[in-house]
């Protein structure tokens, strides 16, 4: 009993000391923040306003004033770096990387933002030798991200394939990226005539994504240029699996297979299902244009009509109109709609485009690979409109 009481008596005790802990840690945080220079407080006011100039001034001067702040000294290097001055940053960080005081650790870090620095300012080169030499440290697993941004952009996919499975983790296992830089040498090859080794990079990218749609696309490809027609169709037809949102931009292909097997009707036949079966596809533009080589201008703008009832789009009513301007309008209004069919076509080139789903990067090119944010297959292969 008289142990109970004596613990009633400490609970008041140990409240007593929190509040004083309180205090003493509240006063200390007081005084710091009172010998901080008034430089820090106004560079950080001046970015939280976007005034990057005004702030690479103020931390400048304090930097100057506390040479041992190595912290505040990397941030400016990466203001700098921001602002474009890249010439200042690369100064700031060799200068860093002079001083005795910087702890190896620290010396580690420094010498990444001096690649950051050599990479921004176009020094490829110098940036790689300094990533490849702090792959052993701490820093290696940015190292070898930066790395793999570096060969990407010089195109270099087997030194980028080596170094995505380097990174590969239980977070990301890069799979994706690798499967693309291996359809990144089967295109190459392709593009030489080389079909063996084409076949080649294509199995190691069906090795590394079984998804991999543009993997399907070379693969038909390849078996079109050695004329393997029933070849390339069974590759295309894959993508159906796959994601079939694709599949318009295997159509033509898949139509020319079939128009050199001799069975253009047959070609004719698998779009108008594809159409029918996914209406958000971009078929109308080819099937107006195969139907009525093949069935007359009748059935071409039957098909059409239905195309785009199923998917209404500028495009196709483009179309619409330019099938229909010489039997349904007079003489006397052709001017008209050939005015209004001009100014639709305008529109639909303007707002037709495709859309990056990472970044909503916009552009009436498709890219495998976002020109924005890097991302690989993030392109919608439908252009929308707006």
């Amino acid at each position: 009993m008289e142990l109970d009481l004596w613990w009633l008596l400490l609970f008041p005790a140990f409240f007593a000391l929190g509040w004083l802990a309180a205090r003493v840690d509240m006063g200390t945080v007081l005084k710091q923040a009172k010998a901080l220079p008034a430089g820090i407080f106004k560079g950080l006011d001046a970015l939280v306003d976007d005034k990057t100039d005004v702030a690479a001034q103020s931390l400048s001067e304090v930097a100057r004033q506390q040479p041992q702040a190595s912290e505040l000294a990397l941030t400016l290097g990466k203001l700098y770096r921001k602002r474009g001055e890249n010439d200042r940053a690369i100064r700031l960080h060799q200068g860093m990387l002079e001083s005795p005081d910087v702890t190896p650790e620290g010396r580690e870090q420094v010498s990444f933002e001096l690649a950051q620095d050599f990479y921004r300012a176009g020094l490829v080169d110098r940036a790689e030798e300094i990533l490849l030499g702090l792959l052993a440290g701490n820093m290696g697993r940015k190292a070898r991200r930066q790395l793999l941004d570096i060969y990407q952009q010089d195109r270099d996919w087997l030194k980028a394939i080596d170094t995505a499975r380097e990174l590969r983790g239980d977070a990301h296992s890069f799979q994706h990226e690798v499967a693309q830089f291996y359809c990144e040498l089967a295109q190459g090859e392709l593009y030489r005539s080389e079909l063996g080794k084409a076949r080649e990079y294509v199995a190691e990218a069906f090795a590394a994504n079984r998804k991999c749609v543009r993997a399907s696309l070379i693969a038909g490809d390849i078996e079109f240029a050695a004329e393997n027609y029933p070849a390339a169709i069974a590759a295309w037809q894959q993508i159906e699996k796959q994601n079939y949102e694709y599949l318009s931009m295997a159509a033509e292909r898949l139509f020319d297979a079939y128009e050199k097997l001799g069975k253009p009707a047959e070609g004719i036949a698998l779009l108008r299902g594809y159409s029918q079966a996914f209406p958000q596809l971009e078929l109308s533009e080819i099937l107006y244009e195969k139907v009525a080589t093949y069935e007359g201008s009748a059935r071409a703008l039957s098909v059409t009509r239905d195309s785009v009832h199923a998917r209404p789009s500028l495009a196709g009513a483009y179309r619409l109109i330019e099938a229909q301007i010489g039997e349904l309008v007079t003489p006397e209004g052709r001017s008209d709609a050939e005015l209004v069919r001009a100014l639709v076509l305008k529109y639909a080139q303007r707002l037709t485009q495709h859309r990056c789903r990472r970044c909503n990067f916009r552009s009436r090119a498709f890219f495998w690979h976002c020109p924005a944010c890097g991302e690989w297959e993030s392109f919608t292969p439908n252009r929308s409109e707006g």
